[in-house]
């Protein structure tokens, strides 16, 4: 019985990525799982990715561009003000300006930069480096 579908999805990713493999398909979705595929297509950590309808809820099938060192899901999820978002910047990515924090705000799911350009803060949901 599966818990946590982004964790899911994001180790899946991890794994396939790391042992070179050019697609993976992600089973069961979730519109997180969309909005978080689409934050890493927009910096590169993946080319592509498309639903596909199965009749039971659909798949996504990511094209990898074999650039994730790592990624995962930040639990709990810890409400970060707009002022302590570089305190855990430090804490969950390896060195400044290198990798993503994703957040769900208000304005729906950012990264750190895009929160920090509309001075909001949120819950950190997932990293990726």
């Amino acid at each position: 019985m599966q818990q946590d579908l982004l964790n899911d999805a994001l180790v899946t990713l991890r794994h396939a990525d790391r042992d070179g493999r050019p697609k993976v398909e992600l089973a069961p979705t979730s519109k997180l799982i969309a909005e978080v595929l689409r934050i890493f297509r927009e910096h590169q950590y993946i080319t592509d990715f498309t639903f596909v309808s199965t009749g039971r809820g659909g798949k996504y099938e990511v094209g990898l561009s074999r650039r994730i060192n790592s990624c995962g899901v930040i639990k709990p999820r810890i409400a970060v003000p707009y002022a302590r978002l570089e305190r855990y910047e430090s804490r969950f990515l390896p060195a400044q300006d290198f990798g993503l924090l994703v957040l769900s705000t208000n304005r729906g799911i950012l990264t750190q930069q895009e929160a920090r350009q509309h001075k909001i803060g949120g819950r950190l949901i997932a990293y990726v480096y």
